[in-house]
């Protein structure tokens, strides 16, 4: 553990069963955060052993949802600045001497957005072209809260909040296999599902014919899936499966819905 002085922030992560990948994620910031959070949903592996094992505080709540569960994590927060990080995340020696630098001539504004990186299972760092999606995640409790929302778990910016950019990256190791990729994909596309109908979106048929095609070329082309090769090939098609299973589990809904009337 460094003996340099603890940054003034909190970080909190949500869990369930992550004993894989806990370690990696608690370890990437304990020795210079002031806390770090788990908040567990009721593992039934040894994450909450290995993370107690890692020095961080770890809480039991009931799953309401992502962003219910994000703001279970933010209340329990003793600082001010607020780090979240997911437990397949990583954040890397750069982006750790990036934020570092921030602290130490004082943040100048209230909100930080950073770069997530895909990192597939069979690498240790995410590839130069890697795709990667832009988040808040280090920002000032007084400037911003995650939504409510149950599958929508994003920090929304309060007015008057100043927002900046890290130019360094977040890792994210998220598939764990293809297997386990598919059966996420069953279950999120149930909850996407079920958030469009709360909203009362509706789905036009057409999109059951454009959704996947679409979807894949975008991966592969637009998201540069074709520079890892043959493994591309499964990242895009994984990705336009991930689109059309919920865009075809909202038309099943409306379906039923018109055969009960």
């Amino acid at each position: 553990m460094s003996n340099s002085p603890s940054l003034p922030i909190s970080v909190f992560i949500i869990t369930l069963n992550e004993e894989d990948r806990i370690e990696m994620a608690i370890s990437s910031v304990i020795d210079w955060v002031d806390e770090v959070i788990v908040i567990d949903s009721g593992s039934t592996d040894r994450t909450v052993e290995l993370a107690e094992g890692c020095c961080a505080k770890v809480v039991f709540n009931p799953w309401p949802g992502y962003g219910l569960q994000k703001r279970h994590g933010e209340d329990l927060c003793r600082n001010d600045w607020l780090l979240n990080i997911d437990a397949d995340e990583v954040v890397s020696q750069e982006l750790r001497d990036e934020i570092t630098n921030i602290f130490a001539k004082g943040p100048q504004s209230d909100i930080y957005k950073v770069e997530i990186l895909d990192v597939f299972a069979h690498e240790e760092h995410p590839k130069s072209w890697a795709y990667g999606y832009w988040q808040y995640r280090l920002y000032h409790r007084s400037k911003g809260r995650f939504s409510e929302s149950t599958v929508h778990d994003t920090v929304r910016p309060y007015p008057d909040a100043k927002i900046a950019t890290l130019q360094k990256k977040m890792e994210h190791h998220s598939i764990r296999s293809i297997q386990w990729s598919v059966e996420k994909m069953n279950r999120y596309s149930d909850m996407q599902r079920d958030d469009m109908i709360k909203r009362g979106r509706h789905i036009r048929p057409w999109r059951l014919v454009f959704e996947f095609p679409v979807s894949f070329l975008k991966s592969y082309l637009l998201r540069q899936g074709f520079r890892y090769g043959f493994w591309g090939i499964v990242i895009a098609h994984n990705y336009a499966y991930s689109r059309f299973l919920r865009v075809a589990k909202l038309y099943e809904y409306e379906l039923l819905q018109r055969a009960q009337k």
